[in-house]
């Protein structure tokens, strides 16, 4: 789901980062109220953005060749409220386009916007709705499923709409070049079928493990912090713990072999394109783009094993995330003193 660079035209880019941008302003807002109420939240955005990230390295196949992954979006809703879970998905999107160049970075804005703005807010609504209802496990289940899969649509939206708005003046498409009736068939597939039901297990079995033995740090609106300090040492204990596992398994991430669907390279797109009779060359705007090359590139490490990379790459991600909520929490203390 993450879309690389040249998929989309500027102008898609431009308004997709428009959408995403005054979402984003809230909820760093609204987490910031939530901070000063509770610095323990600090660390635990640290936690969440770490969970985010190790999920996505987990892909799974999916029937035709290509793979997906879960996002946990939802599942940091339930944790930390939808607002502070889009920016912790937000940062993680920003570590994984510039560090490691999973998604590009003029369509970071499409992809904050499906991942961090639509899938918590979605997943989260239809979760405190049931919850509300008495139905609190059915919103877990329902809301991690129809939340990836509403950005999951919106992606497929996002790039089936190139071959309309993005044209040659002989009418051939500049980006992406798979039409609408092509490209939201092939993303809900993937997410519908597998990506869901992923996403779906992994919020329901973090979601009862943080239910049985830290119940309290589950988000309620009305209370709208974390508990104190003594009570949430014990959560965050479990936290590294799951953490760590996730980082030690994170290779089984590469057993899945083919590329996402609308993430491959310009040699697998033209070897696509060939095979199904779409062209010979690729449209121009791709090969005039957006061409970075960021330093550990598909997770990878020179000089290493491709799972040695991966679990590196998984072991330096988190470093920054546990350090930016230290420092968060640091910042907080600073204020307290201040006042």
């Amino acid at each position: 789901m993450h879309i690389p660079d040249n998929y989309l035209s500027p102008a898609t880019c431009g308004v997709m980062f428009a959408a995403a941008t005054p979402v984003l302003a809230v909820s760093l807002s609204k987490t910031k109220q939530q901070l000063t109420k509770n610095r323990e939240l600090a660390p635990m955005l640290g936690i969440c953005a770490s969970l985010s990230f190790l999920v996505m390295m987990f892909n799974v196949p999916i029937p035709g060749g290509t793979t997906a992954h879960a996002v946990g979006a939802t599942l940091l809703a339930i944790l930390v409220g939808p607002y502070a879970a889009c920016v912790a998905v937000t940062v993680a999107l920003l570590l994984q386009a510039f560090l490691f160049g999973d998604g590009g970075l003029l369509a970071l804005g499409a992809n904050i916007f499906n991942m961090a703005v639509v899938m918590p807010f979605v997943g989260y609504g239809i979760y405190a709705f049931l919850r509300k209802h008495g139905h609190e496990k059915a919103g877990v289940v329902l809301g991690s499923y129809f939340g990836i899969n509403a950005a999951a649509l919106l992606a497929g939206v996002e790039l089936g709409l190139q071959p309309v708005v993005a044209t040659s003046a002989s009418g051939q498409p500049l980006y992406n070049p798979y039409p609408i009736t092509i490209a939201v068939p092939a993303m809900l597939f993937a997410h519908l079928l597998v990506a869901g039901v992923v996403e779906a297990f992994f919020t329901y079995a973090v979601y009862a493990f943080v239910k049985k033995v830290a119940p309290a740090e589950l988000y309620t609106p009305t209370r709208a912090t974390l508990p104190e300090a003594s009570k949430m040492q014990l959560g965050f204990k479990y936290f590294y713990y799951l953490i760590g596992a996730m980082i030690v398994l994170s290779p089984l991430g590469l057993l899945a072999s083919g590329t996402a669907w609308g993430e491959w390279d310009t040699s697998e797109l033209l070897g696509k394109m060939h095979s199904e009779h779409l062209g010979n060359t690729l449209p121009s705007g791709m090969t005039h783009g957006v061409d970075f090359n960021a330093l550990f590139g598909d997770y990878t490490v020179p000089g290493t094993a491709l799972s040695l990379g991966y679990i590196l790459s998984a072991v330096t991600a988190v470093l920054v995330f546990l350090l930016l909520g230290k420092i968060l929490m640091s910042l907080g203390k600073n204020n307290e003193h201040a006042h």
